[in-house]
């Protein structure tokens, strides 16, 4: 997987991305290429619960040119250098008009800053604090930026596996930033890999919904359309940004917490042995404040690495593919997996043998003959379960009381579908 995924991660990085415009498409047309996205465009002005989708942006070039002639700023070699959703300019200023048009970062001086105006119209570039510091004061300076505004529309892309319910699971990330590795690719490659191991789960019981959207804007486009849908189906959601680099594990609760995605998210990460940190939710996160907005207030946590304006490299041109680890990806991919199987194996199960305990003996499951706590641990394991199979106990309850992993049961439960002592 770690291979594949840094392939891709390679052809997606050089993308201009946005809330809207063709490196987004793009951006979307390469990840279909492992998930089957259906596209969805919602044009300029359409309003979207208190938002309107605002007109498209496009971008072919743009530079600064110094009284000395060199060129700086070039958009051609760093996407990150002109403002996102700038406006076109084609003037010659001097320092004092330019200086008012350039953004740069104090605390991390060597790094190119990311800054947006979706809702804004402006131009500017984006310059580290040590090539701003070294600009000359005197002279005229070229400032040329072709981009512009058009009536257009916004994209976003969703893919559904079926499964044998119609109740939902919810696998949410955003497609909008341009060059930036953690903060940006990290969440669309784990979940389109991700995508690929749930479609191989044989006799999936959940339905699965994967979203693959700009952020904030993109996902109240996405929830005018289906937010009540999923406020009457979803039981668990998750955001996945900040996938990739080498931290440790970090799961945000939902806003209602406990609910049943954080529960499970808790569950798997503390039989995980991997380090990680539990924290409630807080707003300046990401779409996780739309879906728990109070009107859906849907079960939708987030599991992250390092969160997002906890490291320093975040919004800067220093998330790059150096903050990466490829196998920190693949592993946050399989630990959301392993999400995804504990809430397939969760149930209310309800054994066919209610009164008393059910005689193994003659089923060829009683592991040996004894005392009950000197049973063989599957025999034991299978009886525990038989005891909460009450219709009544979620399997996760029963585990913990178990002191074990909600997966250890899988093969128990199996082998009680196998010989009818719970009802399917």
């Amino acid at each position: 997987m770690e291979k594949e995924l840094e392939q891709y991660f390679d052809r997606l990085w050089p993308l201009c991305r946005s809330i809207t415009g063709d490196g987004l498409r793009e951006s979307l047309r390469i990840l279909s290429e492992i998930v089957p996205l259906e596209l969805h465009e919602v044009p300029s002005g359409t309003a979207v619960l208190d938002w309107e989708i605002p007109d498209e942006w496009w971008i072919k070039a743009g530079w600064i040119e110094t009284p000395e002639g060199k060129k700086i700023c070039n958009f051609s070699e760093n996407n990150l250098h002109v403002v996102n959703y700038s406006e076109g300019v084609d003037k010659t200023v001097r320092f004092e008009e330019l200086a008012q048009h350039l953004h740069h970062y104090a605390d991390l001086p060597g790094a190119v800053p990311y800054i947006t105006s979706y809702y804004k119209r402006r131009w500017g570039f984006c310059i580290s604090k040590n090539e701003f510091d070294a600009l000359p004061r005197e002279g005229n300076y070229k400032v040329f930026i072709d981009a512009g505004h058009k009536k257009g529309s916004l994209t976003y892309g969703e893919a559904v596996l079926k499964g044998s319910s119609d109740r939902e699971i919810l696998f949410s990330t955003y497609v909008c930033h341009p060059s930036m590795a953690n903060n940006e690719l990290s969440g669309p490659l784990a979940t389109a890999f991700l995508y690929k191991q749930i479609a191989a789960i044989k006799n999936r019981k959940y339905t699965y919904r994967f979203v693959f959207a700009p952020e904030t804007i993109g996902v109240i486009a996405f929830l005018s359309r289906s937010g009540m849908h999923l406020r009457e189906k979803l039981d668990a959601g998750y955001v996945l940004t900040c996938c990739g680099d080498k931290g440790s594990f970090t799961y945000k609760r939902s806003r209602k917490s406990p609910t049943r995605a954080d529960r499970i998210a808790e569950h798997v990460l503390q039989y995980s042995t991997k380090a990680h940190e539990i924290i409630n939710f807080a707003v300046g996160g990401s779409d996780e404040r739309q879906y728990c907005s109070p009107g859906y207030s849907l079960p939708v946590g987030s599991l992250m690495r390092t969160p997002y304006k906890k490291y320093p490299e975040y919004h800067t041109s220093f998330d790059n593919k150096s903050v990466l680890s490829f196998s920190a990806l693949a592993e946050t991919v399989n630990l959301y997996y392993d999400i995804a199987r504990a809430l397939e194996l969760d149930d209310r199960y309800q054994t066919t043998v209610p009164f008393g305990e059910p005689q193994l003996g003659k089923r060829g499951l009683y592991a040996t003959e004894g005392d009950i706590v000197k049973l063989a641990g599957e025999t034991r394991k299978l009886l525990h379960f038989i005891s909460h199979a009450d219709g009544e106990t979620w399997l996760l309850d029963a585990a913990a009381r178990f002191g074990c992993s909600i997966t250890e049961f899988a093969s128990v439960v199996q082998t009680c579908r196998e010989h009818k002592l719970i009802r399917d």
